[in-house]
């Protein structure tokens, strides 16, 4: 059975996906990332999956279909992605003995909209040159003025970064909050800017000591020959909330509420949630396994162990807006 990726970034190859035979995705990641589920699927089932990607929009554009869409399942990363998918009604609860069984209730909506697939953590990366190990403790001592002119980072109302500034919140309340990002923003070396691989790279570069990041990038960093240099001048530190874990986050997966082809959707949901599929998908893309009985790759197991934090992740994507007004009005970018 052929596998058959639709790239699509118009509404006229978004439109063109089949809306019957075979499963329709719509999804966030880049197909090349999820090819190797895909085939392992087809290859198992003999059901084809046509994959379009999408960079943006994708609540819009189904809302714009709306029963007609084509599209079974939704794939995404991050929780206020997956949040926004259900409080928008484009996508559907699904009942399933194995995706609960295989998710923990902690990385799937409570409604079972959605289910996680793989988790990253949002960690400092540190010179190994000029920042000693055990160094960074905690999410809180960033804001000390040891670092001042020693810290950059990407934005502060891009989504990852919202998300810990929520994560701070449910922590430390609007006061602690809005303290810790106004110290955190005198600590930096220069204005928010890039991404989080081009703050591994001003680390690299001298220009600052340590740098937030998601865990992930570590490893498209080390597969990229121009970046691995960049790779070697950092280690991950697993920092933690003063009365709490790791600041975690999500990809995952949910049924689009129109879902013309259900049954074999809910198969290859089912499948993504296999051992095997979470080991494929999470070495894939660098990250780990929602599942704790799937291992971690063996280069994700080399950055070392952590305990997440047990916020639940439906309360930080609640949190978000409250988290982005008081990042605007602090003035974190500016």
């Amino acid at each position: 059975m052929k596998i058959r990726f639709s790239i699509a970034t118009t509404l006229g190859l978004l439109a063109a996906l089949p809306a019957a035979a075979d499963v329709n995705v719509y999804s966030y990641r880049q197909p090349e990332l999820i090819e190797p589920l895909v085939k392992a699927f087809t290859d198992d089932t003999g059901i084809a999956v046509n994959v379009a990607f999408l960079n943006k929009g994708m609540v819009e554009r189904l809302k714009a279909e709306g029963r007609r869409s084509p599209a079974d399942v939704l794939l995404t990363t991050d929780i206020s992605r997956l949040a926004e998918l259900v409080e928008a009604g484009v996508t559907q609860p699904v009942e399933s003995d194995i995706l609960t069984a295989q998710i923990p209730a902690a990385f799937r909506d409570p409604g079972n909209e959605w289910f996680g697939l793989t988790t990253r953590a949002r960690i400092v990366y540190a010179s190994r040159t000029r920042v000693a190990e055990g160094e960074v403790t905690t999410y809180e001592d960033l804001a000390d003025p040891k670092w001042q002119g020693r810290i950059c980072t990407r934005s502060g109302t891009h989504a990852y970064m919202v998300a810990l500034t929520a994560a701070m919140l449910y922590h430390h309340g609007e006061d602690g909050t809005r303290a810790w990002l106004e110290e955190l923003k005198s600590n930096l070396a220069m204005k928010p800017q890039g991404n989080d691989r081009s703050q591994v790279k001003s680390i690299w570069a001298g220009e600052c000591d340590i740098s937030l990041g998601n865990t992930y990038y570590m490893g498209a960093m080390l597969e990229d020959a121009e970046q691995t240099a960049w790779a070697d001048a950092v280690r991950i530190e697993f920092p933690t909330f003063e009365n709490g874990g790791t600041h975690v986050n999500v990809s995952g997966m949910a049924m689009t509420a129109a879902a013309p082809n259900r049954d074999d959707a809910l198969k290859f949901m089912e499948f993504l949630a296999s051992d095997a599929a979470q080991a494929i998908y999470a070495e894939a893309v660098y990250e780990y396994p929602v599942n704790p009985q799937v291992p971690n790759s063996p280069l994700v197991a080399s950055w070392g162990s952590f305990t997440p934090d047990d916020v639940n992740l439906m309360e930080l994507a609640r949190l978000r807006p409250a988290a982005l007004r008081i990042t605007q009005e602090v003035d974190f970018d500016g």
